[in-house]
């Protein structure tokens, strides 16, 4: 596999769950209503919370956490 492709793939994900887990179903009044929580998804939720089975399960913070000591 390229390091494109693995981009590629790795991007197509985020977007798929980004639609799946905050977009799917709801209506946006605005332009900036919906930018404003995609913004929020990614840094606050995706970022932050969300955990992630690359990471073993653990949200970024806590890899980061755990890795750090």
């Amino acid at each position: 596999m390229t390091h494109e492709v693995l981009i590629n793939a790795v991007a197509e994900s985020f977007f798929h769950t980004l639609k799946v887990e905050w977009i799917h179903g709801k209506i946006y009044n605005t332009r900036q209503e919906a930018k404003t929580a995609i913004f929020e998804y990614i840094e606050v939720f995706y970022n932050r919370q969300r955990r992630h089975s690359c990471l073993g399960y653990l949200s970024p913070v806590d890899f980061e956490k755990q890795n750090a000591a």
